[in-house]
């Protein structure tokens, strides 16, 4: 008989997942090693596939078949197939219609993706799920990460979920249900004067003097590949036809960026074709460096001064994956945008009044931009356009 591999020996053979290959300047990485950002460049590493292979071994009925998770998707996530996730059952949250808002705007269909409905009450449940498998997959003991709160709500239960411990590393200000929920799930809670740029500065130091692993957003490949899952999910729910918009709320950007990388990977497995959304990056009016660099045509971000935004999830002062963000937009031909607090918190209660849906100042914050651009034209009522909501509002009530 077999026996059960161990975790802190992976084997990735037999397997789909191939490589790692740097965001920026193409360097490839061993992937049987523990890896962080580039060693030649310090960009972000993306995971790569076989996915002439997956192509042969999954096909998209067959997809139906399966749990309504984000592990669905198997195949194309990069822990060795013989291995259990670590799951509190995240993913396959509900693309719902929002008729009432579609009509009050004049518009033919929207929808919106709600991510309140995973585990932890956020979408990042799905980078934590991935991120802290691969995590124990290659027998890491101890994980440390910066947030602004819900990332840190996420590792706290997936890393208790794994056995692992969790170090976070907050800003003063951090919304009280955030920290409870890190406290209940018995992660270590360490307060910080700033934003989240000073938090990974501290997350950074801890993790060297103490040989923690740093799971910052960016500085490992896997959490990008739980958010890209979104993107598959979207494709199929709509019968693997694509929505001409899509509004997302970017502070470090995976979602949008691995949403990309996954229609790049739909493509190549031959489901669905070359039409791709238009991309919205929707950022608040208090901190916006994505706008500012998408407006001036520049590659990179320059760091925000002066954050003043009550959408915790949006004070992202310098995003480490900047390029990847803006090249996402400018390939999908889409935009980028601010808008300000006082109309996002309008916007919540319009969503909450009209749908039935308690959403985050992030999440809001799209219907805004979708009143905004369709004033502006560049939006059509005849389009088809998904507003993402990333996290409940429960989070949030101080805020709003």
């Amino acid at each position: 008989m077999r026996s059960r591999p161990r975790w802190d020996q992976p084997s990735f053979e037999s397997m789909f997942y191939t490589r790692l290959v740097c965001g920026l300047c193409s360097t490839v990485h061993d992937r049987s090693v523990l890896q962080s950002v580039c060693k030649k460049c310090g960009r972000p590493l993306l995971a790569q596939y076989d996915l002439e292979s997956v192509s042969k071994y999954v096909s998209k009925p067959e997809l139906k078949t399966r749990q309504p998770s984000l592990w669905r998707y198997r195949e194309l996530l990069p822990l060795p197939l013989d291995l259990e996730p670590v799951t509190l059952c995240e993913g396959w949250t509900p693309l719902m219609p929002a008729p009432t808002l579609a009509r009050s705007l004049g518009i033919k269909q929207l929808l919106i993706k709600d991510e309140s409905r995973n585990p932890t009450a956020t979408f990042k449940a799905r980078g934590m799920s991935v991120a802290v498998s691969m995590a124990k997959c290659f027998g890491v003991k101890a994980i440390a990460a910066p947030s602004a709160g819900n990332a840190a709500g996420a590792l706290a239960a997936y890393a208790a979920r794994a056995g692992i411990e969790a170090h976070l590393f907050l800003p003063k200000d951090t919304p009280r249900a955030n920290l409870i929920e890190c406290r209940v799930m018995g992660a270590e809670v360490n307060l910080v004067e700033g934003l989240i740029t000073e938090c990974g500065l501290e997350a950074a130091r801890r993790c060297a003097t103490e040989g923690w692993f740093d799971l910052s957003t960016l500085k490992e490949p896997f959490r990008l590949e739980g958010k890209k899952t979104l993107g598959y999910e979207l494709a199929e729910q709509l019968d693997w036809q694509l929505p001409d918009v899509i509004l997302y709320p970017t502070g470090g950007g995976t979602g949008l960026i691995g949403m990309c990388k996954a229609f790049d990977e739909m493509q190549q497995l031959g489901w669905i074709n070359t039409k791709r959304p238009r991309m919205v990056c929707v950022q608040a009016s208090g901190c916006c460096p994505l706008v500012s660099a998408f407006e001036s045509g520049a590659q990179f971000a320059t760091e925000y001064k002066h954050v003043s935004t009550k959408a915790f999830g949006l004070r992202v002062p310098k995003a480490l994956g900047d390029f990847l963000i803006l090249q996402a937009i400018r390939r999908s031909h889409g935009t980028a945008i601010a808008v300000p607090d006082e109309e996002m918190m309008e916007s919540a209660t319009e969503i909450g009044t009209a749908e039935g849906v308690f959403s985050s100042p992030e999440g809001a914050a799209c219907h805004s931009a979708l009143k905004n651009l369709l004033n502006s034209g560049w939006i059509k009522t005849d389009e088809t356009i998904v507003l993402f909501n990333t996290g409940s509002g429960l989070k949030y009530l101080d805020s709003l």
